[in-house]
């Protein structure tokens, strides 16, 4: 009986230290040190969270630099890839429909190098960085659209680039629109 008496007791004081006090404190510690990360890092305009860095959002105007796409219609309640395989002709026939889109919206030449990310979805389906080579194939489309200089484009991306610690510069396609909304057309 004094081993069940035990047992008890010590899955009690577990579940309270590891249930509630070790998250709490946790909680607290990431609040103090890391609040814009712990929040989800929420991007916010007067005062209203229109979105988080982290989430990709569906921008398909012309005037907007446009995500990478997504499997599960940028929904951030459903992290997802599509989960086909390499030889998936489904997959195949979506990037090879992405890709003629991404061409044909920017007014590219059929031969033209397209970079990965604007046609292949993201394992999560919310990736909110493209890379910087991606937007800079958009920007003739938002100057036309926005009726801007390219010049005035390219400085909104090269003052967005952020250099990861390995790989190629990337942008947040959220903030990129949004620097785009605060030029003056």
């Amino acid at each position: 009986m004094g081993e069940i008496k035990n047992s008890i007791i010590i899955f009690a004081v577990f579940t309270i230290l590891l249930g509630l006090i070790y998250p709490l404190v946790i909680t607290g510690i990431s609040q103090l040190a890391f609040p814009t990360q712990a929040n989800g890092n929420l991007i916010k305009e007067n005062g209203v969270v229109i979105g988080s860095q982290l989430i990709g959002q569906d921008f398909s105007s012309p005037q907007y630099f446009h995500s990478r796409p997504s499997a599960i219609d940028y929904n951030s309640s459903t992290s997802s890839g599509s989960n086909l395989g390499p030889d998936s002709k489904k997959l195949i026939d979506n990037v090879t429909q992405n890709l003629e889109a991404v061409k044909t919206e920017n007014n590219l030449p059929g031969n033209a190098r397209v970079p990965a990310d604007l046609v292949e979805m993201s394992a999560s389906g919310l990736e909110g960085y493209i890379y910087v080579d991606s937007a800079m194939i958009q920007v003739s489309r938002i100057a036309h659209a926005r009726n801007i200089s390219e010049s005035e484009v390219k400085k909104v991306i090269n003052d967005n680039q952020e250099l990861p610690l390995l790989g190629n510069p990337i942008v947040n396609v959220l903030k990129l629109n949004l620097a785009l909304n605060k030029l003056k057309t």
